[in-house]
C-alpha cells in the first residue's frame, strides 16, 4: 500500500484545485492506497517566519501535525494556483514555517546542505488562470516549478518530481474541466499502479 499525501495550496476551499485535490485522492483510494489530506488553508499557524533563522518560533500543533504527514508519506502530491508567476503567500508561508533545519534538511560543519526527506517521490500540479504552458515555459522560465520543484523539494531531498500544468482556465469548457479532473485520476492511478510517472501537456 501505498502512502500518499495530497497538500492544497489554494486559500479558496471552493477553487478548482480543491476539485482537482479530491479526484486525485478518491482514484488514489479506489486503487488501494492509503492518502492523507492537507488544505493549508485549514491549518492555524502564523506563516511569517519573523526572526528567519536567528530564532526558532514554536510549532503549531498543526504544523505539527502536518510535519508528521510529510515525514509519514512515501509520495507527495502538492496542488497550487500560479499567483504571480510562483505559489500564493499561505503556501509559501508553510513551507517558510515547516521545511526548517533539522526537519527536512540539514547543513554540516562545511556548509553542504542535505535533505531529510530523500526517500520519497512527488507530483506538482499547477493551475493557471490565463498562462499558457508555451507562455509559462518559454516567457517565465517555469518559475513558479522552479521553486517549487529546484529550490524547495529537491533541495530537501525528494526525488522522481513529475508535474503537470494545467490552463490557461479561463479558456476551459465545463467539458475541459470534467476531463481535467479524470486526467488527474489516471495521474493517480499511473502513481500507484507502475510507479512510473509521466508529464502531460
Amino acid at each position: 500500500m501505498k502512502k500518499i499525501l495530497v497538500i492544497n495550496g489554494h486559500p479558496d476551499k471552493k477553487s478548482f484545485n480543491t476539485a482537482l485535490a479530491q479526484s486525485y485522492i478518491n482514484s488514489a483510494i479506489n486503487k488501494g492506497a492509503e492518502v492523507r489530506y492537507i488544505p493549508i488553508s485549514d491549518l492555524k499557524f502564523n506563516p511569517n517566519l519573523q526572526y528567519g533563522y536567528r530564532q526558532r518560533m514554536d510549532l503549531e500543533p498543526d504544523l505539527i501535525r502536518a510535519i508528521e504527514d510529510i515525514k509519514w508519506s512515501e509520495h507527495q502530491v502538492w496542488i497550487h494556483p500560479l499567483w504571480w508567476l510562483g505559489m500564493p503567500a499561505l503556501m509559501k508561508g508553510f513551507f517558510d514555517r515547516a521545511f526548517l533545519p533539522g526537519i527536512t534538511f540539514k547543513s554540516n560543519k562545511d556548509g553542504e546542505n542535505h535533505g531529510l526527506l530523500n526517500s520519497k517521490t512527488a507530483r506538482i500540479i499547477t493551475t493557471a488562470g490565463d498562462l499558457s504552458l508555451a507562455a509559462y515555459e518559454d516567457v517565465y522560465q517555469s518559475s513558479g516549478l522552479t521553486q517549487l520543484q529546484k529550490g524547495i523539494l529537491e533541495y530537501c531531498g525528494v526525488s522522481d518530481i513529475k508535474n503537470d500544468f494545467i490552463g490557461p482556465l479561463y479558456e476551459f469548457s465545463e467539458d475541459d474541466r470534467i476531463n481535467t479532473l479524470e486526467k488527474t485520476a489516471i495521474a493517480a492511478s499511473l502513481d500507484i499502479g507502475s510507479g512510473t510517472f509521466i508529464k502531460k501537456k
